[in-house]
């Protein structure tokens, strides 16, 4: 791992990156006429000629590199003198000083024993030597003028950054969605434009090669269509503007965004040295919040966009390198990523311990006792639970069968009993903590039943702004997207003061509560998520928000309350019961709440409209009072002794909410990513939802065998958690980004080259190792001799058109039997038996003329109607079956009328092609050429004529097959960045 020992190896890195960013070859809008490069960053012709020639070779690409720095260092001492005069050239001088010094303590150390940094050093490019000869200098004279240098590591000096509110002139502002410009642009008036980017403005284009390891992990970039409109409209607004304020989400995906609009717009010579690119951020849409994050501008954070470069680079590598060995391995199974694979390890792991867990048996015992008094309808009854037994205290499995039960119930009534101990004690529980994202995923899952995704649109419309009745529209929680626990001062304080007016004194804490991070790898760059009033009741806004936010913000108001109110207390007693010579004891507790503390916000229905049970727990005040009259030593005997019988169930299998909270606990993604995360594994079909519990499907259980199996190290926990780890490094500026990348391509890129070396054979063979228990789950593996030519074997095996799985005969082809197919709907169809695990070619009858046989089968993709018998070299007449709900009433007649499609129903008047009428899976159509047309399901095929096929053809439901012409891209542009 390289990581930079001072803020000079910081430098020699950015100068670096700078001049790859100049030898970009990059598209303008597509109403330009032609391409140039920014004129801060070189000449546009010399840029243009470096292109070129860096396309043809290699070496000629490091000449070029050359010729480029030793062009940009006199017009960058040029620029800087125009600015700062006499400073200027005496920090050159120095300059030029420093940089003899460098080279002087370079030779000396080359003449002598080679260390470890030397080899490093040695094994690096030699532009970035270059690069390091130039940046020294140029650090050197910015620390002198103590002028404020871009962090976009371009090297060239910059305005120090004032206060960009009150206005004093023009200025562009650009946020990432047009809801929060709308309500951005009321508060800012009429000397700010505010304009949406509609997120990123451009990404790594969608094909391989997109990430070059080879080329210093250089990376092409793809701008959409419509991001290109977006551009046009921040450059027409940037005409006569002084500054361009970036305001894109405050998380690492946001800083990439304005770094990608801001090197959009340079590149087509739209910020020139009049215009003051300026970065800021929102952590809650209101007017106090924006002008405040106005008054305090910076610039682009390179750490926080190499950090991001990292990140969108490496997953790309794996996902481009995994991917395309599971289409060729697995057909059918579409991707897999780096954080998507741990989360679908997960799953299917507890699937594999629901599997595997045996259930045992186990016995609880609980009596009835009752209290001795002269007056028998006066004494008090109480439930307890045996817990010594012989004088050995007794665990969950020690009663495992009836007959212990019922030995010890003898014993029972068989003895006095008397209370041998009264225990009193009070417990304090401290508030929930303030909502993170994945805490708050995980409460609404728990509490309101929203998915992961669902939660995060809900609290998209929170955050950007709602318009009120009362008021102008306004943001109503803070960046919904957060790892961290703490609040502002001012905000805990106005917390405190409306607990203290609605609750009374009491319940407020006695000083501001300060929560720390619990979470791996939490960043903790903003505030917990909390309304932006905290005044603002949920009751208030009955009737403004529908349904799903006001629950939402109900949830969040509450436990923004709760976080800086006191601890509830309970008080608990605690009784022991045993016989006189100990060595059986029961025991029993009750509890009652002695103060309500933070609970009393859950259960305002004045402020939230509705009353919560926090947490889900209920204090037991039931045995309470009865326990509470009892003292040592008084006597009590048993009135009814409860048997009873109890299996140990398995791991419960994850919903949303409880997986999201174990990735977080094993630092697995981040908050931005766990609703993504949940999508691309429903959307790939590698997991379903079933009573809000996932369920990993055939498909992805393979997936995730093949990757454990032959990735390793990428299916491995640690991995990803690791890798989180490593981004955050490079968040902080201590660890290069390239040099990250290199390290883990390296190993990525053997596994790689391993797993490319098995077959698809050997893939099916490792599978039905792995879920021999799941594919044949009666049969043992020496009984598996194939029922039609009981000389096969039955195995698992791939269907090479991707469509699905199957267990088949592996003479195939010279035996085609299939006893068994597998899709996803496996689950549906074992739970509604409609179509049976295994099904004998049945005989239906014979053709009337011909006298052929005429059977029903069931093949990988459903079951069709075959005449005659397989026959080896020859190719038999079928006919597939489409919703077929009872297989046993396909009759021979249903048979026949099937095999006569496809029928021809006249020529088309047009070409005298022939009008088709054709049968398949999905039901019947007309057929022209490459032209097809569903039939209605209300209309009768048997009916159907040239006249109606011919209109059917021309409806609106008509589709093309076949391999269409090829087209053009015209819906992105590709450029090019290093």
């Amino acid at each position: 791992m390289i990581r930079r020992d001072g803020s000079v190896g910081h430098s020699f890195f950015r100068e670096s990156e700078r001049r790859h960013s100049t030898l970009a070859a990059c598209s303008t809008v597509a109403d330009e006429a032609s391409t140039s490069t920014s004129k801060s960053r070189g000449s546009g012709a010399g840029a243009k000629k470096g292109t070129v020639r860096r396309k043809k070779s290699a070496g000629t690409k490091k000449e070029v590199s050359a010729e480029m720095e030793e062009k940009k260092v006199p017009t960058k001492k040029k620029t800087r003198a125009a600015k700062t005069g006499k400073t200027a050239a005496k920090a050159t001088e120095e300059a030029s000083v420093n940089q003899e010094e460098k080279k002087a303590a370079a030779s000396k150390s080359k003449k002598g024993v080679g260390t470890s940094k030397e080899k490093k050093t040695a094994t690096k490019p030699k532009r970035s030597l270059k690069a390091k000869e130039y940046a020294a200098p140029i650090a050197a004279a910015d620390a002198k003028n103590h002028t404020k240098t871009s962090a976009d590591g371009s090297g060239s000096e910059t305005k120090p950054l004032i206060p960009l509110y009150p206005p004093t002139a023009k200025s562009v502002v650009v946020v990432e969605s047009a809801t929060k410009a709308k309500v951005i642009q009321k508060y800012l008036g009429d000397m700010y434009e505010v304009l949406p980017s509609y997120g990123h403005v451009r990404d790594l284009a969608g094909r391989s090669r997109s990430v070059r390891p080879d080329d210093d992990f250089s990376m092409v970039w793809e701008v959409p269509t419509a991001a290109w409109t977006h551009l046009k409209s921040i450059k027409v607004a940037l005409k006569g503007a002084e500054n361009l304020i970036l305001a894109s989400d405050p998380d690492r995906e946001g800083e990439a965004i304005s770094w990608h609009i801001k090197e959009m717009l340079a590149q087509q010579d739209v910020l020139d040295g009049r215009v003051t690119v300026a970065r800021v951020v929102f952590h809650e849409i209101t007017e106090n919040a924006i002008k405040n994050a106005l008054m305090s501008p910076r610039h682009i954070d390179m750490d926080l966009v190499n950090a991001y470069l990292a990140r969108r680079s490496l997953d790309y590598l794996i996902g481009f390198g995994i991917s395309p060995l599971l289409w060729r391995k697995l057909p059918g199974c579409q991707s897999a990523g780096r954080v998507q694979s741990a989360a679908l390890a997960l799953v299917c792991d507890r699937e594999a311990e629901v599997e595997q867990f045996s259930p045992q048996e186990y016995w609880t015992v609980d009596t009835d006792f009752k209290t001795q008094c002269s007056d028998s309808s006066k004494g008090l009854c109480l439930t307890s639970r045996i817990k010594h037994l012989n004088s050995k205290k007794l665990d969950q499995l020690s009663i495992s069968s009836r007959e212990e039960a019922q030995a010890i119930e003898k014993r029972i009534y068989s003895c006095q009993f008397e209370v041998r101990g009264v225990k009193r004690s009070n417990t304090h529980k401290n508030p929930p903590m303030p909502y993170i994202t994945s805490s708050l995923q995980q409460d609404a899952a728990n509490k309101l039943h929203f998915g992961a995704g669902h939660t995060m649109k809900v609290a998209q419309k929170l955050y950007e702004g709602i318009n009120l009745s009362s008021e102008q529209a306004t943001g109503l929680i803070t960046y919904l997207r957060t790892d961290g626990y703490h609040i502002s001062n001012e905000a805990a304080q106005d917390i405190r003061s409306l607990v203290k007016e609605r609750y009374g004194e009491q319940y407020a804490s006695e000083d501001i509560r300060k929560y720390l991070k619990k979470v791996k790898n939490a960043q903790e760059a903003h505030e917990a998520i909390r309304p932006t009033s905290i005044r603002r009741l949920p009751s208030s806004l009955v009737g403004i928000l529908n349904e799903d936010c006001l629950k939402l913000y109900t949830l969040i108001w509450r436990r923004t309350m709760a976080c800086q109110m006191e601890a509830s207390r309970t008080e608990l007693i605690q009784v022991d019961i045993g016989n006189p010579e100990g060595d059986m004891t029961f025991h029993s507790s009750a509890s009652r709440l002695d103060f309500k503390g933070y609970q009393a916000v859950y259960e305002d229905t004045e402020a939230s409209g509705s009353s919560e049970n926090p947490e889900g727990e209920v204090a037991h005040q039931d045995n309470f009072e009865a326990l509470s009259k009892l003292e040592v030593k008084d006597l009590v005997s048993p009135v009814n002794v409860h048997l009873g019988q109890h299996f140990t169930k398995p791991p419960f299998r994850y919903s949303e909410g409880a997986l999201i909270k174990k990735m977080e606990e094993l630092g697995i993604g981040r908050p931005s990513t766990y609703a993504s995360i949940m999508r691309v594994l429903q959307d790939r079909k590698y997991v379903t939802i079933k009573s809000r519990v996932l369920h990993p499907e055939f498909r992805g259980r393979m997936v995730s065998a093949f990757l454990s199996h032959l990735f390793s190290e990428i299916a491995d926990y640690s991995f990803t958690a690791n890798m989180e780890t490593e981004l955050d490094n490079v968040s902080a500026g201590s660890t290069e980004w390239k040099g990250l990348l290199k390290d883990y391509w390296e190993r990525f890129n053997k596994y790689c080259g391993d797993a490319s070396q098995w077959d698809v054979r050997k893939v099916e063979r490792m599978l039905e190792e792995k879920f021999s228990s799941i594919l044949f789950p009666d049969l043992a593996s020496d009984s598996r001799i194939c029922p039609s030519c009981s000389e096969g074997t039955l195995r698992f095996k791939v269907s090479r058109y991707g469509e699905g799985y199957f267990i088949g005969c592996d003479r195939h082809p010279k035996c085609k039997y299939i006893a068994r197919t597998l899709s996803d709907e496996d689950d549906d169809n074992e739970a509604s038996e409609e179509t049976p695990r295994s099904f004998e070619p049945r005989l239906l009858g014979l053709i009337p003329d011909t006298s052929e046989q005429v059977f029903l089968k069931q093949g990988p993709y459903g079951y069709y109607i075959q005449v005659g018998e397989d026959r080896k070299g020859a190719s038999q007449k079928r006919a597939p079956l489409s919703e077929v709900k009872d297989v046993d009433s396909i009759s021979i007649e249903d048979a026949i009328e099937l095999l006569q499609y496809p029928k021809n129903l006249g020529n088309h008047p047009d070409d005298e092609h022939p009008v088709l009428m054709t049968h398949s899976k999905a039901g019947f159509s007309v057929r022209h050429r490459r032209t097809l047309a569903p039939v209605p399901k209300s209309e009768d095929p048997k009916k159907m004529t040239l006249k109606r096929a011919l209109k059917l053809l021309t409806g609106k439901n008509v589709k093309k097959f076949g391999r269409p012409k090829g087209k053009s891209n015209k819906d992105a542009e590709v450029i090019e960045w290093h």
